[in-house]
């Protein structure tokens, strides 16, 4: 009994966004078009939300979900990127590694935080509020089937397309 109320807890805690219904939002893309989850109704979305435009990891990660979109898309998967930069920092990332996928601006972090992926971070001993690279698989009535939290950017895309493959 006492195991069995450990792996309840575990469960609840560890999983605690599976199966909620995923936060509405509406936010500009790189082409100022307005991009909202319920413009997805019906489809699968991985709401992807990363640090910085231009940056190694996040480079690392656009480019690959860039090159597995045409399987993601056959799997039904609508890809979103999200981070704090701006509409025109967006553009220069599209522009600069063809990504042929929206990526969204919350430069006031909402959508951010409502998400739960602003978190406390550390470098050089500063501490301060960043974005964690962390995704939400979205099934197509709206809820969160899968939270990725220990996301490797060059491992991701693939990742989420076996995890599709598998429903």
């Amino acid at each position: 009994m006492y195991h069995e109320n450990i792996l309840n807890l575990y469960f609840v805690f560890h999983f605690k966004n599976l199966l909620m219904k995923a936060k509405a939002f509406s936010l500009l893309d790189q082409d100022e078009n307005k991009q909202s989850l319920k413009d997805y109704a019906g489809k699968y979305v991985l709401l992807y939300f990363y640090p910085k435009d231009m940056t190694p990891g996040c480079t690392i990660e656009a480019k690959c979900f860039r090159d597995s979109l045409n399987d993601l898309k056959k799997a039904g998967v609508q890809v979103l990127g999200v981070s704090a930069d701006s509409v025109k920092s967006h553009k220069k990332f599209v522009e600069a590694h063809g990504l042929n996928f929206p990526l969204l601006s919350d430069p006031n972090r909402k959508v951010i935080r409502a998400y739960g992926v602003e978190k406390e971070k550390s470098m050089f001993g500063k501490k301060y509020m960043g974005i964690s690279r962390e995704s939400f698989l979205i099934d197509p009535e709206g809820k969160i089937i899968k939270h990725y939290e220990d996301v490797k950017p060059a491992e991701h895309a693939k990742e989420v397309l076996v995890d599709v493959k598998a429903l």
